[in-house]
């Protein structure tokens, strides 16, 4: 008897057929807050350049006032809160977008200038900059030249 071939087809199949049989015993569950997007509940993008760190979240529907960010050492801490709406007479008959609260802590790669982090929301986007302390910046040093 041949074995089928396993792969990420079977997988969200073997995902569909779980869910199907835990609904059939237990109705459809609310989902969790912020759910999982591959590992993290607050999905990132991290670069850098020779002069700052960036971070990149993607927010859609919140507001600043809805953001709380802080650094501590070389730890970046991002908390964002979405509440959810207050409709009355409304029924849903899906609920997917998240709502609550997420909190990402992300170890930064080396020390940064505390007093010029930025941040800026738009469209959906948080970008926050966090330029590298003076001490860990390359510097470039002049080779002095003698004659004679």
């Amino acid at each position: 008897m041949a074995v089928p071939p396993f792969g990420p087809q079977s997988l969200e199949q073997l995902r569909r057929e779980m869910d199907r049989l835990f609904n059939s015993f237990l109705g459809e569950l609310p989902e969790a807050p912020w759910p999982l997007q591959g590992r993290e509940r607050l999905p990132v993008n991290m670069w850098e350049t020779s002069d700052a760190f960036y971070v990149e979240a993607e927010v859609p529907g919140v507001t600043q006032d809805q953001i709380d960010i802080s650094v501590t050492g070389n730890e970046l801490t991002i908390k964002v809160r979405r509440p959810q709406p207050a409709e009355e007479g409304v029924t849903y008959h899906r609920r997917e977008r998240a709502t609550g609260e997420a909190t990402r802590v992300i170890r930064l790669p080396g020390e940064v200038d505390h007093d010029r982090v930025q941040a800026d929301l738009q469209l959906g986007v948080l970008t926050i900059t966090l330029p590298k302390a003076e001490a860990t910046r390359p510097r470039k040093i002049p080779v002095n030249v003698r004659t004679g």
